[in-house]
This record gives C-alpha cells, structure tokens and sequence, in this order.
C-alpha cells in the first residue's frame, strides 16, 4: 500500500521535500497543504519585486502547482490552512478556505514547513491604511496595488536588519523620501558596529534617513491612512510605512501538539530533521539550525537552509538516509553602492558564548593594486580563537568582491579551519581579479606577524 506524505507548507522547504520525496518513492502519496494562493517562490525577491528591479510576478515563482502537479503527481492545496496536528490518531485537521469547510486528513510521515511570519508589535495604529509588511507574496502585492492607487512620498522603514534596508533601496528608487528607524544603537546588529557604519553611511549618501535608538510607541493617522510614526524621541512624518523588525518561527500547531521546541521557539529537530515525535519532521524557517561555530541548535531563518532542509527531510521521509550537516551563519546583503557580508560569529556572540577570541581588522583592494579599481576597497574583519586559533568569524565589506570572499570564509568555518590555514589555501589569481594574497590571506599575515 502506497505512503501517505503530508507536508504542511509550499515554500522552500516544503516543495523541495516533496520533490525529493517523489524521487525516494516514485509510488507514495504526496499532499501539499499551502494557505495561500502561491507556493515555491523568492521571498529574497521581494525588495526588488517592489522596487521595479524583478518586473514580473512569474519571474519569482518556480513552479506552480500544477507544474508539480503535472510533472512529478505531487497533490498541492491551495487556500487549505492546517489547524491542528493529531499526533496521536496521524491526522491534520484542515480549513479549505475557499468551501469554507474543515477536513480531516491522515498520514503516514508528516512534514512541518509553516516558515516564519513577520513580527508586528501590538502598537496603535499598526493597521491603519498604508502601513505593511513585506514577508509573504501577498505582502507585496497589497503594497504594489495600494501604491497604484495613492501617491506617498514619505516612506518610513521601522527595522534596519537584512528585508528592511533592501526595502528602503527599493522604496528610494521609486521616488520616496525614505527614512529608516531602528531601535538598536546601530543597523544590522548581526554585525560588528564597524561594518554596519559602512551601511549607514552608503543609506545617508543616498539620502535616506537613519535614526538609531529609536523605540516606536504608536502610529498616527484616521481612516484616510498614516500620518507619522511615533517614537519616544519624537514624530516621523509617514505616509507610507513598512514594518521590518523580524521574523519569527510559525510554530505554535507544533506546541500544542506536543512538539518539543528549541531556541526563539522554533521547532527543535536532530541532524535527520525529526522532531520529538515520531514520524513528524521539521524543515526551514520553522525549525532549529544546528550552528557549527556554536556546536548548538540555532535559528537563522535563511532560504538556502530553508531548501537544504527541506530536501534531507524528503529522504529521511521517504525511508532513506541523509543529515543536515549545520550552518555557520552565512549572510551577505547589497545597500546601494556597497555590499557587506558575514559568517560565523560576531564580535557580540563570542563575548556572550565566553569565547576567548581575538580580530583583525583590515582594509585592501581586491585586485592587483596596479589594475584599474575605481570601486572601495574592502574592509575585513576577522574572529579567530586566542588558545586554538581556530576561525570563529568574519566580516567583510565593500564594493565588488565581497561575496567571492565570504563565500572562501564560510567554507573555512565550516571545515573548522584555523586562521593559519587561512593563510595557506589555493587561491586564484590574475590581475583583474586578485592581489597575489588575496585579502584575507592578508589579514591572516597580519596576525602571523603579530605572533612572531
């Protein structure tokens, strides 16, 4: 008799389980229940979706689901909302939305990829007209069609992490008078304060507005739409407002169920992707990442780990054997003219993990220095373990050659590599490329040099 899989979700994790399910199981049977009207698309997008860069909707979607529907037999169900697990009989119960009926469904092995859902604090004025979010498809096109039909031209960003800054370039380029509130003492704090300087001053040259502590109590407007975000310093004149503060982990089925949870209250899983529960996995920005760096479940809700997941949970699912290897934390994010990138830890993560460390700090073209180079120079820094010498993390940032960097120190991370291996890799040169030591070979010398 043929298995029923159930997957609870039609983003990244959930279709790319499904698809490797179908390829474990050419025979079982796959339900996909998505609440929405769209699966398998680039939230990463969406900045430039509304920033006029994507032009086109269909250009962020993969696959509809009658594309899998018709290529691998994999059964997706729009508008159907899931809610509540019965661990106990194997059973989902499921709102269709559209017949505006409940539906009981069973299954064999379930997967869990409810992702994450934007933060929004209960302040007054959260709903009036012209304040969003930008996290879901839906997001951007209640913004795009609310834009068709009014004419803002202040537009106020509450949050300075990775969407909100992306948001705020996009909402520039389309004209608006931008200003960018966080209530951190500097933006992306993810970051070390001296990179996340080099953000700031790329938004202020651009004409955006950054305003750091800043803590919003309220937003001011009537029916007609919002006229100001409210912070404790003072009023910031708004007739546009996004809202872009965080995410968290769609997880609260899982607790009632049941369903063990770990940091931020994400859905714990093991190296396989189970759960506590047996035949119930977990996958993407609902779930716990196990961090290399910090030897410990983390949650860094990214799509690249979303889709890794999503298809290590789809072979285990399908009886099959396969672990998630873990994350060291690898992000990288373009605000106008510059791009900054990290992986690993952060200056603040060692110090709150007690991890004796040290950095180096340097700055260096990322070419030949005799080639043409009109761009900035990149600036590095460096974490490195003060016993073992073991990298710990990195950050880099400039203009071109950023993510060809950060991509060498992630994969140094995740090998365990120490600051002296650094030093010793391979690398590719030819002028119009690289210096014969690439930058970070460099800041490793500088510490080498130091040691002697």
């Amino acid at each position: 008799m043929a298995k029923r899989y159930v997957i609870v979700g039609g983003d990244a994790a959930g279709m790319s389980a499904a698809s490797q399910i179908r390829r474990q199981d050419p025979e079982g049977e796959i339900i996909v229940f998505e609440k929405e009207g769209v699966i398998s698309y680039a939230q990463c997008g969406l900045p430039y979706f509304v920033g006029g860069v994507v032009a086109e909707k269909k250009k962020l979607i993969a696959r509809t689901a009658e594309d899998f529907h018709s290529r691998y037999n994999i059964d997706v169900r729009l508008y159907h909302e899931v809610l509540q697990f019965k661990p106990q009989d194997k059973q989902v119960r499921v709102y269709r939305r559209q017949e505006k009926e409940e539906i009981i469904v069973p299954y064999d092995v379930l997967l869990i990829g409810t992702g994450s859902a934007a933060i929004v604090p209960p302040w007054e004025g959260r709903d009036l007209p012209g304040v969003f979010t930008l996290k879901t498809m839906g997001d951007a096109e209640k913004l795009l069609a609310w834009l068709e039909e009014h004419t803002p031209t202040k537009a106020v960003v509450i949050g300075g992490g990775y969407i909100g800054l992306e948001t705020a370039e996009a909402l520039h380029t389309r004209g608006f008078k931008v200003t960018v509130l966080d209530l951190a003492p500097q933006l992306i704090p993810t970051f070390d304060a001296p990179i996340a300087e080099i953000v700031q001053d790329a938004l202020k040259r651009h004409g955006v507005e950054v305003y750091l502590n800043e803590e919003v109590v309220g937003l001011e407007g009537d029916e007609k739409g919002v006229r100001a975000v409210v912070t404790k310093n003072g009023s910031f004149p708004a007739d546009l407002v996004i809202i872009s503060i965080g995410v968290r982990p769609v997880s609260e089925l899982a607790r009632e169920a049941g369903i063990e949870l770990g940091p931020r209250n994400a859905i714990l899983v093991n190296e396989r992707l189970q759960t506590n529960i047996p035949d119930i996995f977990a996958a993407g920005d609902c779930a716990t990442h196990f961090h290399r760096i910090k030897n410990a479940p983390d949650y860094v809700p990214l799509g690249t780990t979303a889709n890794k997941q999503g298809r290590i949970a789809g072979v285990n699912m399908a009886g099959g054997y396969a672990r998630f290897a873990g994350i060291v934390g690898t992000a990288i994010v373009k605000v106008f003219d510059r791009t900054i990138a990290r992986s690993g830890l952060s200056e603040k993560e060692c110090d709150a993990l007690g991890v004796p460390y040290q950095t180096v700090s340097i700055k260096a073209r990322p070419i030949s220095h005799y080639y043409p180079w009109e761009d900035e120079v990149l600036t590095l820094r460096l974490h490195f373990h003060r016993d073992n010498r073991k990298l710990l993390g990195g950050q880099i940032a400039g203009g071109g050659g950023v993510d060809k960097r950060i991509d060498v120190l992630a994969t140094a991370l995740f090998h365990g590599m120490t600051i002296d291996d650094l030093q010793a890799l391979d690398l590719a040169y030819a002028p119009p490329y690289n210096s014969v030591w690439d930058p970070l070979q460099q800041a490793a010398t500088v510490v080498q040099r130091g040691k002697e």
